[in-house]
């Protein structure tokens, strides 16, 4: 089933040979015991930033991203498809290993076009060895777009139950799947709910989302990650217990790819995937950083659109060039697993207010960022901000 393409039907569309089956299973899948469901750890990277460093995904979580028409979320399914991989945790262990990962990915009602572009840069870019298609055209029949994820999972469970594979299952878009079930519950002629469709969505939406995890008794794991456009930027808060992940238009409007907004962003599994042995000692503190700064960055802006720049205190003005490299450098850089940039915009141990500073950054990266980490350098106009007790504002409060 790897390196292949199949329709929404599981029928080869690639000029390859049919499919010799090995074993016969049911696409609506089987119960799982949640006695015997396993606790989802170890981390899955995907090569995004604001999602390895500060939304990390563990292995056997489900995480949607909810975006909107417009937004580039067919591209960051398809970089994820080309970056993704196992974390390497420590010497000896090979259950990291390329062999034991391979991604299932599902696109649901796309046109020509979109399939075009997912055949062509798996293709293009050499991840097609460990991928498997499947590609429901709109053209396609209605029927076939509600089977196509439970081929999907059916797939990834095959590959990680019996082939003791970690699996990563992209399913796009969701969205499409809702419209196909109102169409199927129209003609039906059932009651429908709000905004026609079916009362039961929620119950069949949960037989397509329960099936990642992991289970006793099998190496392997099923990672889910849904992506929903939802209708005319309506409310895309998060429905699932285990987080999600935001594509913001606003950050897509100033060519910054991939627009992820990392605050409304969440992933509540992330701290079983990271720390020490896992990924670094350091992440989970990095993180914390990254965020309480962005937030009080994202605070200094939205006090400059009323007071002007001029009414800024000095520590205003370091927060607000922290806001701007975060989302210039860090968004947009990939190379995120040394970590070493993230040191270098991190505002000092005083600009943090009440947060822990974590770790010294020297210590762990080298004596050689000792001098580089110093706010006197030429990355950095504005000097360290005075401590004090009235927080990073105090300047602009007490002010008249």
């Amino acid at each position: 089933m790897l390196c292949r393409v199949f329709n929404g039907s599981a029928k080869p569309i690639d000029s390859g040979p049919p499919v010799m089956a090995e074993d016969f299973l049911d696409i609506n899948g089987q119960p799982i015991n949640p006695h015997g469901r396993i606790y989802p750890e170890e981390m899955i990277q995907t090569g995004i930033s604001p999602i390895d460093v500060m939304n990390s995904i563990a292995r056997g979580q489900k995480i949607p991203i909810f975006s909107a028409a417009g937004l580039p979320h067919n591209e960051i399914a398809a970089q994820i498809c080309r970056q993704a991989g196992l974390v390497k945790k420590s010497k000896g262990v090979m259950d990291y290993h390329e062999d034991n990962f391979a991604i299932v990915f599902a696109a649901m009602g796309v046109n020509m076009e979109t399939a075009r572009f997912f055949k062509a840069d798996f293709e293009e870019n050499g991840s097609m060895e460990n991928v498997c298609l499947f590609l429901n055209l709109a053209n396609d029949p209605t029927i076939e777009r509600i089977i196509t994820p439970r081929l999907a999972l059916t797939t990834a469970e095959f590959l990680a139950y019996q082939c003791e594979k970690h699996v990563l299952v992209i399913l796009t878009d969701m969205s499409s799947y809702a419209e196909a079930l109102r169409e199927v519950s129209a003609a039906r002629e059932e009651v429908p709910g709000r905004r026609g469709f079916p009362g039961y969505m929620y119950t069949d939406l949960a037989t397509i989302y329960e099936r990642a995890g992991r289970v006793e008794g099998r190496n392997g794991s099923i990672t889910q990650i849904p992506i929903l456009t939802m209708p005319n930027d309506g409310e895309r808060r998060g429905l699932t217990a285990a987080g999600q992940i935001y594509v913001d238009r606003q950050l897509h409007n100033r060519q910054i790819y991939p627009p992820i907004n990392v605050l409304p962003s969440l992933s509540r599994l992330m701290k079983s995937a990271i720390g020490e042995g896992m990924t670094r000692k350091d992440h989970g503190d990095v993180s914390n950083q990254l965020y309480a700064c962005y937030a009080i960055g994202k605070d200094v802006q939205a006090m400059k659109a009323v007071v002007g720049e001029e009414a800024l205190s000095a520590d205003d003005l370091l927060y607000l060039e922290f806001l701007h490299k975060f989302e210039k450098q860090f968004i947009v850089n990939q190379e995120n697993v040394k970590l070493k940039r993230l040191s270098l915009m991190l505002p000092p141990e005083e600009a943090a207010g009440e947060q822990d500073p974590g770790p010294d950054p020297a210590r762990h990266y080298g004596q050689q960022l000792r001098g580089e980490t110093s706010w006197a350098s030429s990355d950095f106009a504005s000097p360290p901000p005075e401590r004090s007790r009235f927080g990073p504002f105090s300047k602009a409060r007490i002010q008249p």
